[in-house]
């Protein structure tokens, strides 16, 4: 039973991020640019008490921490503490928070492209290259401080254009960076414990901690103050919350995780640096890292971890830790920012998206514009303080957030609460509070151009975004489109991604034959590509393009009485939205779209196609050239070289003939002699496959013949249809042996569709690497 029903397709935010992935995230911006450049700064404000620094923010955090696990679990959407905020607490205070976060991530650039100066301009020093001489027409009161912030400036403008253009770091790449920074950090760790109790100090190890409290409760403050912001990854896995798999689990987990990984490192970090070195005489450990200020670490990784080797390393280690933190951080400051003009809360120029790139290239251009003048207009210490003493108070809306949350809102679905409530939100405020205060008399530079940025704000909102915003508010837009289903439910299931208007037609109406044969129902499916700048769901603005493209397949599968599904993800990756799709609706049969352009080297159908077609769970039909309606199928074939691997493209050829019973041939070249032995064989096999197929059906041609590609393109001229199997083989054995489906694919004008039939988990991966010759002609 079939009828109608006004329905719209629905709509679906694919989630891509497992716990690791995130976990990875958060560590990797914990662990980055802050243990390079910030340890050897604090340790001269708290003096040996820099171990307690880091164990005392390591718990002042965790309270904040809570808030962001309890808020991330149950509003996974990207915004972080900004979303919360504005939903929690009356304006202006969502429109401060934006603009906090948005000044914090962009400032907390403008520390590491400075970082970043810093190490590049060493690092040429060490090659025999002076910076300083190259920039002396710079102004400035060192040259070496003037050589590395024209470094950042330009670094800066690197990472403003990969970002405009829409590139990124892939999952595996951030995980390798990340690893990176470990694994340096775990040697610096390592040779510096050697040294600490193996190696041949001057002087015991233990005198380097003499008058621990030196710099008094004041120094132990302020430098809590200046390296809170090492601990802030979870405000980063709070902007990915969209992305993540089962965010109700994973956020608080990926949160506490990061926390438990990171604060140890920090403590060893710390006691290693000011344990191993051996300063200048009569000077103590603390001092002289306090004096090499964001070299710090880098001189103390010569002292004890190889000589200029261990510099090197460690340099390395600073300068890809810092380009990961520059990205992430641009990444950020313009998603905040084109937030808050889309929110209206900033002009609308901010909100604009790029008609080629899909990128928020204003929002980016103007994040640029900030992170490049705070680079150069303060010095490194009070860019450091700035940047903590905005996190700081952003923290303080979170945690205030959480409360009224849980006060007005107490049925939203919290994967995890905060304990002790709401004494530990109320706590965590006090102290992060404190904490921003005490930083002024560390450098007030940075803190009065917190102040003013504050009041700029508050001045913005009042008299142009508040008025503004209450514009914007209108009536919602209700989109209905038709779509097909019935009662009874059907037993497979055929999904059909559509990309574009001129393949959907084509597409659909072989799946409606093949859903006609087999009594299936159809998913159409609609992948709305968004880049890594702007959250998932940016991509709702291309929804009605989506939906009528989507219906025009709907459309055709309707007159034809087949069951349909309308479907739309926004995601960051394509492929992977496809490939969950398949899983999640126990697809049987996916009908793919190929036009048959070149891709690139080592791709066969293309970077996309390639990894749906190794990674699907399900069988697969790649439409080259679809028969078209009005097209008569009067020969069909199949080249084959085993019918065990071509049972697909026998069942998809009699489907797509089933009212006309056209004939089939299966066409088998060979170098052998017997050829009437070998057709024998197949029809024998044929027998075999009698509950499957009909036999009477096929044709068997063998040929013998020395070249097989030409003989199945000659073949191919006198028939309307071929179908023959996609290739399976790992990129090694494709490049010693060539792809004959993708070669017959470019050389063949008729209507061509290639198969891959999925033989299981196990023996799919196996084929992707150590794929069987056989499989080839499928």
């Amino acid at each position: 039973m079939v009828r109608n029903k006004e329905r719209a397709p629905v709509t679906e935010l694919a989630r891509d991020m497992s716990l690791l992935h995130v976990t990875m995230i958060g560590v990797g911006a914990m662990i980055g640019a802050g243990i390079f450049v910030l340890t050897g700064i604090a340790a001269g404000v708290a003096g040996p008490a820099l171990l307690l620094v880091f164990a005392f923010n390591g718990l002042v955090t965790s309270l904040t921490a809570m808030a962001y696990a309890e808020l991330g679990s149950c509003y996974p959407e990207a915004g972080g503490g900004y979303l919360w905020v504005k939903e929690a607490l009356p304006q202006p205070n969502g429109f401060l928070s934006g603009w906090i976060s948005w000044f914090a991530h962009a400032v907390a650039c403008s520390l590491y492209s400075v970082a970043f100066g810093a190490f590049t301009y060493d690092l040429f020093k060490i090659a025999g290259l002076d910076l300083a001489k190259i920039t002396s027409f710079l102004p400035g009161p060192e040259t070496h401080t003037a050589a590395a912030k024209f470094t950042a400036v330009i670094v800066v403008i690197c990472f403003i254009y990969i970002n405009y253009r829409g590139a990124k770091e892939t999952g595996q790449a951030e995980s390798l960076v990340t690893i990176l920074k470990i694994v340096i950090i775990a040697l610096f760790i390592g040779f510096g414990l050697y040294a600490i109790f193996f190696g041949r100090l001057e002087e015991p190890w233990t005198g380097h901690f003499e008058g621990f409290f030196q710099k008094g409760p004041l120094g132990i403050i302020m430098a809590m103050g200046l390296t809170f912001i090492a601990f802030e990854g979870y405000e980063i896995i709070a902007q990915c919350g969209e992305e993540v798999k089962n965010p109700k689990r994973n956020i608080p987990r990926s949160i506490f995780l990061s926390l438990v990984i990171v604060v140890p490192i920090y403590i060893l970090v710390a006691f290693v640096a000011l344990g191993a070195v051996v300063p200048p005489e009569g000077q103590p450990s603390w001092m002289y890292l306090g004096q090499k200020g964001e070299l710090a670490m880098i001189e103390a990784a010569e002292h004890f971890m190889l000589g200029k080797v261990g510099r090197i390393v460690f340099l390395i280690g600073g300068l890809f830790s810092t380009m990961s933190a520059l990205n992430a951080t641009i990444y950020s400051s313009s998603r905040v920012s084109f937030a808050m003009g889309r929110d209206h809360n900033l002009p609308g120029v901010f909100g604009l998206i790029h008609k080629k790139k899909r990128t928020p290239h204003m929002a980016i251009f103007f994040s640029g514009a900030l992170i490049i003048l705070m680079a150069v207009a303060l010095p490194i210490e009070d860019i450091a303080s700035a940047t903590d003493a905005m996190f700081l108070i952003l923290f303080i809306f979170v945690n205030l957030a959480v409360i009224n949350l849980r006060k007005n809102r107490p049925d939203l679905d919290r994967g995890f609460k905060v304990p002790f409530f709401p004494y530990l939100p109320l706590l965590a405020t006090l102290l992060n509070l404190g904490l921003a205060v005490f930083l002024f008399f560390y450098r007030p530079l940075g803190i009065w151009v917190c102040v003013g940025y504050l009041l700029m704000g508050i001045a913005l909102y009042y008299f142009y975004s508040r008025k503004k915003e209450f514009e914007a508010k209108a009536a919602p837009i209700v989109h209905a489109e038709r779509a097909v289903f019935r009662l009874d439910p059907c037993h497979f299931h055929i999904l059909v991604p559509v990309a574009n208007e001129s393949t959907v037609n084509q597409l659909q109406q072989f799946a409606i034959k093949i859903a006609k044969a087999y009594d299936a129902d159809i998913t159409n499916l609609h992948v709305i590509g968004v880049p890594a700048q702007l959250p998932p769901s940016e991509g709702r603005k291309y929804l009605d393009q989506a939906r009528n493209l989507l219906n025009k397949a709907v459309v055709l599968a309707e007159r034809e009485e087949v069951p349909v599904h309308s479907l739309i993800k926004l995601t960051h990756n394509i492929p992977k939205a496809i490939i969950e799709t398949c899983e999640q609706r126990k697809i049987d049969l996916m009908i793919l779209g190929w036009e048959g352009e070149v891709p690139a080297k080592d791709r066969v159908f293309g970077t996309i196609l390639d990894e749906i077609v190794l990674n699907t769970v399900c069988d697969i039909a790649l439409v080259c050239r679809a028969p078209s309606q009005e097209m008569k199928i009067e020969r069909i074939l199949i080249p084959v070289s085993n019918l065990k691997y071509a049972l697909l493209s026998l069942k998809l050829a009699e489907a797509l003939t089933i009212e006309k019973k056209a004939p089939i041939v299966l066409f088998h070249a060979t170098h052998r002699e017997d050829t009437q032995e070998i057709i024998h064989h197949y029809q024998d096999e044929l027998d075999k496959l009698r509950e499957e197929i009909d036999p009477s059906r096929y044709k068997i041609v063998v040929k013998r013949i020395s070249r097989i590609g030409e003989a199945i393109l000659a073949e191919t001229q006198h028939h309307d249809l071929i179908i023959m199997g996609a290739p399976e083989e790992g990129l090694v054995r494709r490049a010693l042996f060539g792809d004959l489906p993708v070669q017959i694919a470019r050389e063949t004008e008729g209507a061509l569709i290639l198969t891959k039939k999925y033989t299981g988990d196990v023996k799919s991966w196996f084929q992707k690497f150590f794929g069987s010759r056989k499989t080839m002609l499928d």
